[in-house]
């Protein structure tokens, strides 16, 4: 069962760092600080770094 999961968190992390380089790179982000879509993409995994990739993310 451990085997199972360690794909699944990896896969997670990964995402969640993407997102925060993708926010410290990006010039200007919309409608919320940069500090603010950080601290989302860390604590509402992986549905906070949805939400900045559609709604945060300049065009």
């Amino acid at each position: 069962m451990l085997a199972a999961l360690v794909p699944l968190v990896l896969v997670a992390v990964g995402f969640v760092v993407f997102c925060l380089v993708d926010v410290a790179h990006a010039g200007e982000v919309r409608y919320l600080p940069k500090w603010a879509w950080a601290v989302i993409c860390v604590v509402s995994v992986p549905l906070g770094g949805i939400v900045y990739l559609v709604l945060g993310r300049p065009r």
